[in-house]
């Protein structure tokens, strides 16, 4: 019996020793919530229906949702893509970011980076900011914007639209324009 205590002893003391060593650090508390997001998805691809009709999908590949934040918003940091289809699935529009937010209260988008952004009527629109506006249906931007046409290109500083990217008005306009030769001189003789 007494070696038991005697062995007991020796243990306990080899323990209590060995725990005395240096304080494991720890990290800083996060004492603000609102600087962690309340949902991280990776690898996101997903189907948003309209009235059971598949209309759209976005493709992310990460998704962070700051729900505590104040405007609260979802953050696709690492790019977005997203595509309109048709009745028949095709392919009728997209939109393509390196970096985006919602916020999810306003309803307002904010692409970052390069925007690229394709039309129902396969106008291409590049620019590096630009704001989506659901509650009004508009779209806007003030930075520089290139607009690739069948048969022009046209650039400009600031620009206003509809959301289907249809209807717009370009501030501080250029652009480059294809002038067909041979139609342009039968033109001007005709005028002579």
């Amino acid at each position: 019996m007494s070696i038991t205590i005697v062995l007991g002893a020796i243990v306990m003391l080899l323990l209590f020793s060995s725990c005395g060593g240096k304080k494991k650090e720890l990290g800083e508390a996060i004492t603000e919530r609102d600087s962690l997001p309340s949902m991280a998805t990776l690898g996101v691809v997903t189907y948003i229906s309209d009235s059971g009709v598949t209309r759209y999908r976005m493709e992310a590949e990460e998704w962070l949702m700051y729900d505590r934040k104040r405007p609260s918003y979802w953050a696709f940091e690492k790019g977005v893509y997203l595509e309109q289809f048709d009745s028949l699935f095709n392919v009728d529009a997209s939109i393509k970011a390196d970096t985006a937010y919602f916020y999810d209260k306003q309803k307002l988008w904010k692409l970052m980076g390069n925007v690229d952004i394709k039309n129902r009527k396969g106008e291409r629109f590049n620019t590096e900011l630009l704001y989506w506006n659901q509650a009004t249906e508009k779209v806007y931007s003030d930075r520089f914007i290139r607009i690739e046409q069948p048969d022009r290109i046209i650039t400009g500083y600031g620009f206003d639209s509809n959301q289907q990217m249809t209807i717009y008005q370009i501030r501080n306009m250029g652009g480059i324009f294809y002038v067909d030769e041979e139609e342009q001189k039968a033109s001007t003789d005709s005028v002579r």
